[in-house]
């Protein structure tokens, strides 16, 4: 079957497609005569796997790595365990950092609810983030993009 074809029984875009073949998630296909890429079913079966693993949190590169470890012969499912491990003591970490965060925001939302300064402190941005509302102690959670840029 060609790109087009793969694609529609895929559900990848041909562009996905073509990525997952650089970087080598997917085989070189065989060509066909006229120089068009030629999928088996096999391609079907293996883009259903990446699209199952990413579901599981894996990232590309895992992804490969347990083709890798498939297509040398071995099962992979060793290493798919420890790799789904470790992710899910990363989801756990998410979890309770967003938590803390959580009873952070609740505490400056109460802190603003009871009311501030009424004048523009010429020193503050904004009272409602300076000084320490309640007791809150400091919240330490990984910046984002947006919170740096």
């Amino acid at each position: 079957m060609k790109i087009g074809e793969l694609a529609a029984h895929s559900g990848a875009t041909t562009k996905t497609i073509r990525f997952y073949e650089q970087t080598g998630v997917l085989p070189e296909p065989a060509r066909t005569s006229a120089g068009y890429r030629d999928y088996g079913p096999e391609f079907i079966d293996r883009l259903q796997f990446v699209r199952r693993a990413q579901a599981a949190g894996l990232s590309l590169r895992e992804v490969r790595q347990v083709l890798v470890i498939h297509d040398g012969g071995e099962a992979p499912c060793g290493h798919v365990r420890h790799v789904l491990g470790e992710r899910l003591d990363q989801v756990r970490a998410q979890i309770a950092e967003l938590v803390t965060l959580e009873t952070h925001l609740e505490a400056l939302l109460a802190h603003a609810e009871q009311g501030g300064p009424t004048d523009h402190d010429q020193t503050a941005i904004c009272w409602i983030l300076e000084g320490d509302p309640g007791g809150a102690a400091e919240v330490s959670v990984g910046a984002s993009a947006e919170q740096v840029g």
